[in-house]
């Protein structure tokens, strides 16, 4: 069964060897209701997401699998050797997989990143290379990661920046050295709750414009920092 360009797929992180074990051996995967993304359990694929826990394989997604059908059951229910775990009464969707398929190449991830769900589609899954590929390029910030692409850059999606004890949630970032991280934000004028440091444009502004400050920006950086040393 191949993937169409309309699936929906879902992106879970894989963390648990034990998880990992079922999925092959007893072909299904538990997803917690109180944390599941919006839409489930109706996805038609679902993918895995690894991480160091697998070594070589870490930050990546190496397999993906049909969802078959799902039940809604207790973690009792489901692992009945834990019965006595503090999460024992929870509910959770078990989803059933058809046998798991191999992505080649696997679709990676070039930085450490923190991981829950990812919900795409058929056709980026397909042609995605690293994790950024599998959002959306429609809204203004997905344009501008496909420009900055373009244009030689490695932004991230969606990449979480703690500045002053608070977590910001930004647009995209791109990397300066050292886990330093330029922050761009495509918001309107109202929304005060980005970072101090981040590049703020319009969401109706010139793609091209924007990675022109951009290039601006992380070249002064640079040179500041050769000045100081």
């Amino acid at each position: 069964m191949g993937i169409y360009p309309d699936d929906r797929v879902l992106v879970a992180v894989m963390n648990n060897p034990q998880d990992w074990r079922r999925v092959q051996t007893e072909g299904w995967y538990r997803l917690p209701v109180k944390h599941a993304p919006e839409g489930t359990p109706h996805f038609d694929w679902l993918a895995f997401y690894f991480t160091s826990v697998f070594g070589s394989d870490k930050w990546a997604i190496h397999y993906y699998a049909h969802i078959e059908g799902h039940e809604l059951v207790t973690r009792r229910d489901l692992i009945p050797t834990e019965s006595d775990h503090k999460r024992a009464g929870e509910w959770y969707y078990k989803l059933a997989l058809g046998p798991l398929q191999h992505k080649l190449p696997p679709i990676i991830s070039t930085n450490w990143r923190r991981i829950t769900f990812i919900v795409t589609t058929g056709d980026r899954f397909e042609t995605a290379e690293e994790i950024n590929d599998l959002f959306e390029n429609q809204s203004p910030a997905g344009r501008l990661y496909v420009t900055l692409r373009e244009e030689g850059f490695h932004p991230e999606r969606n990449w979480p920046l703690r500045e002053q004890g608070v977590t910001y949630q930004v647009d995209l970032a791109l990397p300066l050295g050292q886990n330093q991280w330029l922050p761009v934000v495509l918001a309107s004028n109202d929304n005060p709750f980005v970072p101090a440091n981040a590049l703020r444009f319009s969401p109706d502004s010139d793609m091209s414009e924007c990675a022109r400050i951009i290039r601006q920006k992380i070249q002064g950086t640079a040179s500041n920092e050769v000045e100081a040393k």
